[in-house]
């Protein structure tokens, strides 16, 4: 998996998932070349490999005993890790065609990994419990429609759009979209708290936060929910209900496209040209589950924006670990946290190969990014509940 010799990274993953569906454990060689997989040689593995376009070698017992041998080394930043069982997966979505694409649906489609869709109907009725992963997807949680009201309230899909999420919000008891949404956002908690793992990118991420601080208080103004906002909820705002966020301001305009001072996208000012994230170093042997979602053939990311593109630092909860920065301005571009006995990852920003994905622009095509380090930080989440479980030391 170093940059040198593998010519696919993401459709690799789809092997090692499609091995592990075949009741097959694989070892994942942390900080090894890349983060490489380690399979047992059979024919039909190598012959997998080469119809999906996979670059392999096959080793010998003596090479292998000798590789492994070098990652325990105390004296190497490397550890192996048993990838047991082939993470069951949800993708949240709404049914129907939506005016942009989604980055995880995108990739795990690419990779060949399956995976089922969920809405606000299953969640509500607790079908997460049947998953081991949940991707939320480019979701507005606060029940503001995007806040694209200012650019976009007379475009026929956001009128098409409110409506429909209107008209599942009545069917499923509730008198407001945004209540249906925080009901959904405190099921996604309480699935979480249980054990389960969410990754969520782009407004998913801090809409979602923001939604579970606003328990029984109305944030949203007259034209996305027929009634006055709380004319003082950003005092009623509680940060003990978030997962990783703290002490932001919510938005009150209805007119701009930004949902709190969490996001970064309107106080940034670098170049296309200069705007890469790193990744952070951590040790592979002590630090396993931060090793493991940042496995990378490089420790430079180009970077890409989003209705969320980033997360101001001041603003993240002290037990939250940043795995990626930028450090020109300080700004957390990837994140990951527990909640009770679960995980969850945010990863600011839209689409890892589209810069400034705009409504309406044509869907990336993941066969030209076959090695795309922005889409592996992706599968590396989704492989990462496969792993056998060892107690983190720090």
């Amino acid at each position: 998996m170093d940059a040198e010799t593998q010519v696919n990274h993401l459709k690799a993953y789809g092997i090692t998932y499609w091995v592990l569906n075949q009741n097959v454990k694989v070892k994942w060689l942390l900080n090894y070349r890349g983060g490489s997989f380690l399979l047992p040689n059979a024919e039909i593995f190598q012959k997998e490999c080469t119809i999906r376009g996979v670059s392999f070698e096959v080793i010998s017992d003596a090479n292998t005993a000798q590789i492994l041998e070098e990652i325990a080394s105390p004296s190497q930043n490397m550890e192996s890790v048993d990838l047991e069982k082939a993470p069951k997966i949800a993708v949240y979505t709404p049914k129907g065609k939506m005016p942009w694409d989604d980055a995880v649906t995108m990739v795990l489609n690419y990779a060949e990994i399956p995976y089922e869709t969920v809405y606000d109907s299953e969640v509500l009725e607790d079908e997460l419990i049947l998953y081991d992963w949940l991707h939320l997807h480019h979701e507005d949680f606060t029940g503001q429609y995007g806040k694209f009201y200012r650019s976009f309230r007379t475009a026929s899909w956001y009128i098409e759009e409110k409506n429909n999420a209107e008209t599942l919000a009545t069917k499923l008891g509730f008198n407001k979209v945004s209540e249906a949404k925080r009901a959904v956002s405190k099921k996604i908690r309480d699935y979480v708290v249980g054990g389960g793992f969410m990754f969520a990118m782009c407004s998913a991420t801090d809409s979602f936060d923001i939604a579970l601080s606003a328990d029984g208080v109305d944030i949203c103004e007259p034209m996305f929910d027929g009634d006055t906002s709380d004319a003082n909820y950003q005092s009623l705002i509680n940060y003990d209900n978030t997962f990783a966020f703290k002490n932001f301001t919510l938005e009150r305009s209805p007119m701009v496209y930004e949902f709190s001072s969490i996001d970064m996208t309107q106080k940034r000012q670098i170049p296309k040209a200069l705007d890469y994230f790193s990744l952070m170093d951590f040790s592979a042997k002590w630090d396993i589950i931060p090793t493991m979602l940042n496995q990378n053939h490089t420790a430079l990311v180009k970077g890409f924006m989003g209705q969320t593109t980033s997360f101001t630092r001041e603003e993240i909860k002290s037990n939250v670990l940043v795995l990626g920065e930028n450090k020109s301005n300080g700004e957390a571009k990837y994140i990951h946290g527990i909640k009770g006995k679960g995980f969850f990852t945010f990863y600011g920003g839209h689409d890892p190969e589209d810069y400034q994905h705009r409504v309406g622009d044509p869907k990336t095509e993941l066969s030209l990014h076959p090695t795309s380090p922005g889409y592996r930080l992706i599968l590396n989440n989704i492989l990462f509940p496969a792993a056998k479980k060892k107690k983190q030391k720090t």
